[in-house]
């Protein structure tokens, strides 16, 4: 590895993260509800997608701004009570449109990463 290329990954994993985060959280909830710290684990245990309260919870308050997930509060056996994040039905829409589109934009991707490109006119 060479110098920089640790740094050079983290920021390209930072970006394909920024772009599919909102989607990835809107999945996590299709079937149940869930609470912020469960999210924080679901993407935490993925690898890829690990990331920090300090970035889940703005993106929750937008979601729930946006009409995209409702919000409710349940007691917690093992400590204060939890809020809750569901999907509307703007936000299960918002998951299924992001679902069609996401399978030609990764299969367009990886054509790029796998496929050598023929040369495109003068480089100059």
């Amino acid at each position: 590895m060479q110098p920089g290329d640790a740094t050079k990954q983290a920021r390209a994993a930072a970006q394909l993260r920024k772009g599919v985060l909102e989607y990835c959280v809107l999945a996590l909830m299709r079937d149940r509800p869930r609470y912020g710290v469960e999210l924080l684990h679901a993407l935490e245990n993925s690898g890829a997608l690990a990331t920090g309260r300090g970035t889940v919870y703005p993106l929750l308050s937008r979601l729930r701004r946006d009409d995209l997930v409702t919000t409710t509060w349940q007691e917690s056996a093992s400590g204060p009570p939890r809020r809750y994040y569901a999907l509307t039905d703007s936000g299960r829409a918002a998951l299924d449109e992001f679902a069609r589109v996401w399978p030609g934009f990764r299969n367009a991707v990886d054509t790029f990463l796998t496929t050598p490109q023929p040369p495109t006119g003068d480089p100059a």
